[in-house]
């Protein structure tokens, strides 16, 4: 099974996490935060290809995540990754999709699939 959602671009790094957000917000979604990894690694005199981490969130799907298992909040909230390597720009995403096997027991019912769709939209109309 594949655990993320990946895809090349052309666009630069900055632009890529640009549209991220607006995407994001297109979506219904809300940005969080966005970790900077270069910099924080950097910060510790690691060097790095230019990634950051962006969490994105929508409240109404939280809730109902946690409501079915509150250790749902382990993978909370989802994350896309905006990185470079070789030069080359890069979006990728967890699937949602998963969730099930990591929480057999919470009744998820067709939501993750939900999710995971709108993330790869958000990926998809971001590159």
């Amino acid at each position: 099974m594949v655990f993320d959602y990946t895809v090349a671009t052309e666009k630069s790094f900055e632009e890529t996490v640009k549209a991220i957000e607006r995407e994001t917000k297109a979506a219904g979604f809300r940005v969080l935060y966005i970790h900077d990894a270069t910099t924080t690694l950097k910060e510790k005199g690691f060097e790095i290809e230019p990634f950051k981490i962006i969490e994105i969130c929508n409240a109404k799907s939280a809730y109902i995540f946690l409501q079915a298992d509150i250790k749902i909040g382990l993978m909370l909230p989802c994350k896309i990754n905006v990185y470079q390597k070789n030069g080359k720009t890069y979006i990728s995403g967890m699937r949602p999709f998963i969730l099930p096997q990591f929480f057999p027991k919470a009744n998820l019912g067709s939501l993750p699939k939900e999710i995971d769709g709108i993330i790869r939209e958000i990926i998809d109309k971001s590159k």
